[in-house]
């Protein structure tokens, strides 16, 4: 079975650019923060799909599972989240906090740059 994501036309244009982001903390001492993108689906949007950013000391999946479930939630994620995208931020994880926190606000930018119709998240 194939990636869902595989099939939108932006995907290989947001694989690029989550691509070109580089951490400088990754996998050093005190490094255990993690960026994560998840695929969202709302079927009533123009442009069904998007992505989310988010960054989290948890592992991405369990963080995944917290918001499906309501605890501490992004309200697209817990809605609309189909699957993580770990693809996208394997070349990343772990980083330092800090950098997790840049970062995020950097691949958010830098999903939009690439012409993802809608994300969310990266604050």
């Amino acid at each position: 079975m194939t990636d869902p994501a595989d099939r939108l036309p932006w995907m290989a244009a947001a694989r690029r650019a989550a691509l070109g982001l580089q951490a400088t903390t990754r996998g050093r001492r005190g490094a255990k923060h993690a960026l994560y993108v998840v695929l969202l689906e709302d079927r009533r949007r123009v442009c069904r799909h998007g992505l989310y950013v988010g960054q989290t000391s948890r592992d991405p999946d369990l963080r995944f599972d917290q918001h499906k479930s309501g605890y501490k939630a992004s309200r697209y994620v817990a809605r609309f989240g189909v699957t993580l995208l770990p693809e996208l931020t394997a070349h990343l994880n772990p980083l330092r906090a800090w950098e997790a926190l840049e970062l995020e606000a950097a691949l958010f930018e830098e999903l939009v740059r690439a012409g993802v119709p809608w994300v969310e998240g990266g604050h």
